[in-house]
């Protein structure tokens, strides 16, 4: 009893430690933020995003960090550029990635121009900087809609349509998909009950397949033990407890910065998996500490809502169905794991020491490997 407690002790002061790092994870890339507005006979478009990762050909459809990459290097010669020298590296640049920014009228793509680039002065090169650059097309003849869209390459991107107050069209593509056709001769809204559903898929995606890290807590609560009460029991929790910190930081009434919440969550992972292994078996205090951790795991949950332009009249859709989509994501997760182990195993005496223990181990494992990189790279 004495050791668990000690081991317990040192757990959690070890998570506790991981608040008063610095800054890790100091060049993620946010995804990009492109405000369109249609005319008549042209479309002009004001995009955030960093210049520096799409000169360097960083993949941030499959990784939206530059520490690690191949293009690591060119990325941090071109971060540590001042602006006009990066102007000057765009504009070279531009004939060859114009291709990859589209507007659409008619299944046909248009040519893009580009009009200008604002690009702050280097500042603390340790962190990522952007800039915005100002694109536009001429629109062919005829009141035919205009679709936006960018390379997948360049990641996940929120297009707003100006002009339309609270309920123009505002949308978080993926996978170089485009946005909807948005009219010339007014502005694309949508209902509450479409953007509940989109939010729906995109709350799923941020658990299968893009969110690893919670995937593994997920399946560290269900090695916690095979019967119903404790998987519900801290399922709930998880859920009550990441709605919470997801609402509050959405809403930017709890500002946490990524750097921060990123290893705790590792930590968090490495936490579940090491009581798995010692078998502390209290549920009424393992219910309470993953209610600790879903706080946290809301606060990275809410880096996909923070700052992508969902307005207030939509702001309860987007929430509720980024909210559902995850919860159908970890019940996908606990119940492929009960198919795969724990119908055909789990009633086997062999089952906790040959299955659960070794899957703990290598969940920790993993969660630690994740604390370290996030830290110190």
């Amino acid at each position: 009893m004495l050791f668990r407690t000690l081991v317990r002790t040192a757990l959690l002061s070890i998570f506790l430690f991981g608040i008063s790092l610095p800054d890790a994870r100091a060049h993620e890339i946010d995804p990009g933020i492109a405000d369109i507005e249609v005319g008549a006979d042209i479309a002009t478009v004001d995009i955030e995003m960093s210049v520096e990762s799409i000169l360097a050909g960083i993949d941030l459809g499959l990784n939206n960090e530059t520490a690690g990459s191949p293009e690591e290097e060119a990325y941090e010669q071109f971060r540590a550029m001042a602006p006009g020298a990066l102007e000057s590296a765009l504009e070279a640049a531009w004939p060859a990635l114009s291709a990859q920014f589209q507007f659409v009228v008619d299944d046909e793509t248009l040519a893009v121009t580009l009009d200008g680039v604002q690009i702050p002065d280097v500042g603390n090169i340790d962190l990522a900087r952007n800039s915005i650059l100002t694109l536009s097309a001429a629109l062919p003849e005829g009141a035919a809609p205009v679709q936006f869209g960018w390379h997948t390459s360049f990641g996940p991107l929120v297009v707003r349509q100006v002009g339309g107050g609270e309920d123009a069209y505002t949308a978080f593509l993926t996978d170089g998909e485009l946005s909807q056709p948005l009219p010339r001769d007014g502005i694309a809204t949508e209902s509450a009950g479409a953007v509940f559903w989109r939010y729906i898929l995109v709350g799923f995606e941020h658990i299968i397949p893009l969110g690893l890290d919670h995937i593994l807590f997920v399946l560290g609560l269900f090695f916690f033990s095979l019967r119903i009460r404790p998987i519900i029991s801290q399922v709930t929790a998880f859920t009550i407890a990441h709605t919470i910190t997801l609402a509050l930081a959405s809403l930017g009434i709890v500002t946490i910065p990524a750097s921060m919440v990123e290893p705790l969550i590792a930590l968090s992972i490495v936490y579940v998996g090491v009581e798995n292994v010692l078998g502390f078996g209290n549920l009424r205090y393992r219910t309470a500490l993953v209610f600790g951790f879903g706080l946290l795991h809301g606060l990275g949950f809410a880096s996909v809502l923070g700052d992508f332009g969902i307005t207030a009249s939509h702001f309860v859709a987007a929430l509720l169905g980024f909210n559902v989509g995850v919860e159908f994501g970890q019940l996908a997760v606990i119940l492929a794991a009960f198919l795969i182990v724990g119908l055909w195993f789990g009633k086997k005496d062999w089952y906790r020491p040959y299955i659960a223990v070794p899957a703990s181990v290598a969940i920790a494992a993993v969660g630690l490997y994740w604390s370290i990189e996030r830290v110190f790279f």
